[in-house]
């Protein structure tokens, strides 16, 4: 049987609505304390969410020693997310913080020794790993039918729009905005679809004519992975007009045929057939079915965190290795700043 626990949210903007309403559905976990730098924040997240008993608080140390909690999940800016996990786990707290992991390779590395001094458990919110379509589609991959994975493709386009009349978003001043804010999910999505890690990268970033943000809203990126698989990412946040999922526009080319996966409904795959033709014909592919998940994103995601909590188990997204992710990140990011191939070691 789980334990009830004890949670304190820190960052009360817009993001901790999908973690607010993913965690009033699970039975095990109590919002018990509200922090945000704006105090008015938390204290409308807790009128809509009707979380009566909830503190409401700037500090998250003081929150924590009054609320009793034994969880952090941390809502607030990339910039913020190595004080806040640091507080948390240096006050006992496991901790489930949104992505990226930290600003930079140096705060990721504090926040690992950090987890690891207090025996606690952090992990990364990579909600797209936990998606029926994606596994159906890593399931395809895995069973080999289109043989060994040489070349993985993915393509983000869509043109999104954060502020308003009467709020300028964070994301429309920050540097390399699509690099650092949104292709961490398509980069791990590309490790969990391809079981590959980052060996180098090179990264070309710019800011097109048009652009609403301030910096970085499209690159292209090439990474090449463990095994010699290319990953090739192509993406824009300031493409108005025929746009991609969310997930990406994905595709797989192995030794035997491609897989296709436009990051909704659609998977299909085709392989090779006949002799060797300057051209060789082709067949369908029919696609393996898979078991639903029982609860999918941030849902899934929380429910697991708190169930190796109780387990001692380790979450898909755990520190250790959605680190690895965020090297893919800024290793970009550098690539891009110098123009030179960038050679990503193990941590």
């Amino acid at each position: 049987m789980s334990n009830t626990h004890k949670a304190v949210m820190v960052g009360c903007g817009g993001m901790a609505s999908a973690w607010l309403n993913a965690s009033k559905d699970l039975g095990n976990v109590e919002i018990v304390g509200l922090v945000d730098l704006n105090l008015d924040s938390a204290k409308e997240r807790k009128e809509k969410f009707e979380l009566s008993d909830a503190i409401c608080g700037t500090d998250i140390a003081d929150i924590i020693k009054k609320t009793g909690a034994d969880v952090v999940f941390d809502c607030t800016i990339p910039e913020a997310h190595c004080e806040v996990t640091l507080t948390a786990l240096n006050n006992k707290c496991h901790i489930l913080g949104e992505k990226p992991m930290a600003d930079s390779i140096e705060n990721a590395k504090k926040m690992l020794k950090a987890s690891k001094d207090n025996d606690r458990i952090y992990a990364v919110i990579q909600n797209r790993r936990y998606t029926d379509n994606i596994i159906k589609y890593k399931n395809l991959i895995d069973t080999k039918d289109i043989g060994e994975i040489t070349t993985l493709n993915a393509d983000f386009y869509m043109g999104i729009r954060f502020s308003s009349e009467d709020k300028i978003d964070f994301r429309d001043k920050m540097d390399h905005v699509l690099l650092l804010d949104m292709a961490i999910h398509s980069f791990d999505e590309a490790r969990f679809i391809s079981g590959k890690d980052p060996v180098s990268v090179y990264c070309h970033a710019w800011n097109p004519k048009g652009s609403w943000y301030a910096h970085g809203a499209s690159a292209q990126v090439i990474f090449e992975m463990s095994d010699g698989m290319v990953f090739n990412y192509r993406g824009s946040w300031c493409a108005d007009g025929l746009a991609t999922s969310w997930e990406c526009d994905w595709r797989a080319i192995g030794t035997k045929g491609t897989a296709k996966w436009d990051g909704n409904e659609a998977i299909v795959a085709q392989v090779s057939t006949g002799d060797n033709k300057f051209s060789k014909e082709t067949k369908d592919l029919e696609v393996p079915e898979t078991e639903k998940l029982e609860s999918q994103g941030h849902k899934a995601l929380i429910k697991e965190f708190l169930h190796c909590i109780d387990t001692g188990e380790k979450p898909q997204t755990i520190c250790t290795d959605n680190i690895k992710s965020l090297q893919m990140v800024h290793s970009a990011i550098e690539s891009a700043n110098t123009g030179k191939k960038v050679m990503i070691t193990s941590l």
